[in-house]
């Protein structure tokens, strides 16, 4: 059967040389048996990614064919590949195939199985073959009986590389994504990511278009007595992790969701942490997660007691770690919620120090934020960064979503209007001053204002307008301090505040008129309004 699956893929080969839908222990004995990576002394199979330790945006393609020319959002995120040019690196990825073992793993994206899509990966290392097994949704016995062929198939070839001038890449590594051939290349990276990536990027444009679902780039968690939800949206930096991972809560899922008429669902069948500094005090789930049976990529661990170090920056600061949801003790195995979300928070680390640490928004607000995905960089993350510096992600995933930002943002506003659902912009960064002369706000209040929102009492607090911001702030909330909340009263110097709050409402202003051009009057009016 396998051959001829393979074949309808272009792919010849025999049974001798392919290994299929192989249980994590035949996957990982394979991996350490050629070389691909080695055990640690808690058990998770290590391995170095080479050249990529992380996603490499500029080398993503979508191949521009007439079926989708006229839906994706072309531009710096959705850049098209030629037809020509995709065949013939297709073409030697097959025939690069051709000449190794290759590992396949039958997998699904999307708990809820009336939206899912089957993914087959075919890749030619154990290693990856393991990573795509524990991240996906992995079929029941009967579903992978009945499997047939796949909705899309991802061909992982690392070890090709590519030649720029030949086909027209912009490095020997290429991620495309073709959606009339329903096929994904990951070509010339080891660095695994690129493949969940690439399903998720996928599946972003078929939930929208196909099933009016929208797809998130967020964190979701599950009261477990009234499995009331609540989805969490942030940039790398702003608590997004932390902050879901509640112990009085359960855990859907930590990264990618859909938003359907009746459920919110996980996409993925595992999660993908990073590693840097975690110790089991600050990260005890992620921490017992690192067993047998996850992968870890580009984590030192020490030649003799294969104990990692995950302190050690040496080969990047992007080390990670993946395994499937089952290894976190408090999720909710079926990855889904029988009922949409009763709370979205949008988390943004605000190093200016001007946002108020909790506002609500209304459903135009709501959809602003969303489209926008605004938090900020600090000085020193990066060489020559001197003062806080913006970062607005559309969608708070903007390398992932191959449509018009506008698109999900509507769906987004008409979700929250159906369901009633509650959404609060939530700071969790400085205070007292702009990074450097404030603090960062203590865990502890934003955990409260967490909170607080869930269940819903901080709407029976009083709420006044901020006008430059144009967002209502309360004046109270349980177990935070009241001139928290009023971020001016914060600051020592309240002119430095007025002129720092107006130059980031600008940044707001301008960021929509060059890079949001969708964006509705309505949804635009309901964003800052500089007072200068």
């Amino acid at each position: 059967m396998i051959i001829e699956e393979l074949a309808h893929y272009g792919i010849a080969h025999t049974d001798d040389m392919t290994w299929i839908d192989c249980s994590p222990a035949v996957l990982i004995e394979k991996a350490v048996d050629r070389g691909e990576g080695t055990l640690a002394s808690n058990g998770a199979l290590c391995v170095e990614t080479g050249q990529y330790t992380g996603r490499s945006p500029k080398d993503r393609f979508v191949v521009d064919t007439p079926e989708v020319h006229d839906t994706i959002a072309w531009g710096e995120v959705n850049v098209p590949i030629s037809k020509e040019d995709y065949a013939r690196i297709k073409a030697e990825v097959i025939a690069h195939f051709s000449e190794r073992r290759l590992f396949v793993v039958h997998g699904i994206a999307g708990a809820d199985r009336r939206y899912s899509r089957k993914f087959c990966v075919i890749t030619e290392l154990a290693s990856q073959a393991l990573f795509a097994h524990q991240m996906l949704v992995r079929p029941t016995d009967e579903e992978l009986v009945n499997y047939g062929l796949a909705d899309f198939v991802v061909m992982a070839a690392p070890k090709l590389k590519l030649d720029p001038e030949v086909h027209h890449t912009h490095s020997e590594a290429a991620v495309i994504l073709n959606f009339t051939e329903k096929v994904i290349l990951v070509v010339g990276t080891q660095y695994s990511g690129e493949i969940k990536k690439a399903i998720f990027s996928t599946m972003n444009y078929l939930l929208p278009v196909e099933d009016h679902v929208l797809p998130m780039h967020c964190s979701c968690n599950m009261n477990p007595t009234s499995h009331g939800t609540t989805v969490f949206f942030g940039l790398s930096g702003t608590g997004k992790t932390t902050l879901s991972a509640a112990e009085n809560r359960k855990l859907i899922g930590d990264d990618e969701h859909g938003w359907a008429e009746d459920s919110v669902f996980n996409i993925e069948g595992g999660c993908y942490a990073k590693t840097i500094n975690i110790t089991e005090e600050t990260e005890p789930q992620i921490w017992h997660a690192i067993k047998f049976g996850s992968i870890c990529e580009n984590v030192v661990i020490d030649k003799w007691s294969r104990k990692a170090d995950y302190f050690d920056t040496s080969l990047t600061e992007n080390g990670r770690v993946a395994y499937p949801v089952e290894f976190i003790d408090n999720a909710v195995l079926a990855g889904k919620a029988k009922r949409t979300p009763d709370v979205v928070i949008f988390l943004t680390a605000d190093a200016f120090g001007v946002l108020p640490p909790i506002s609500k928004l209304d459903k135009n607000a709501a959809m602003y934020h969303f489209m926008t995905g605004f938090t900020s960089k600090v000085a020193g993350t990066e060489r020559g960064i001197k003062e806080p510096q913006p970062t607005f992600s559309s969608l708070f995933g903007e390398p992932f979503m191959p449509l018009d930002p506008m698109v999900y943002g509507q769906m987004l506003g008409e979700k929250i209007e159906h369901g009633g659902t509650r959404v609060y912009l939530i700071n969790t960064g400085w205070t007292g001053g702009s990074y450097g002369t404030g603090e960062r706000i203590k865990l502890k209040y934003t955990r409260k204002m967490v909170e607080a929102a869930q269940s819903g009492i901080i709407d029976d607090c009083e709420f006044v307008h901020d006008e430059r911001f144009n967002l209502e702030v309360p004046t109270g909330c349980p177990d935070v301090p009241a001139e928290l909340l009023d971020p001016r009263s914060t600051w020592a110097d309240k002119d430095a505040y007025d002129e720092t709050a107006e130059k980031l409402a600008r940044m707001f202003v301008e960021n929509a008129d060059k890079r949001l051009q969708s964006m509705s009057d309505e949804v635009r009016a309901a964003g800052p309004h500089p007072l200068g």
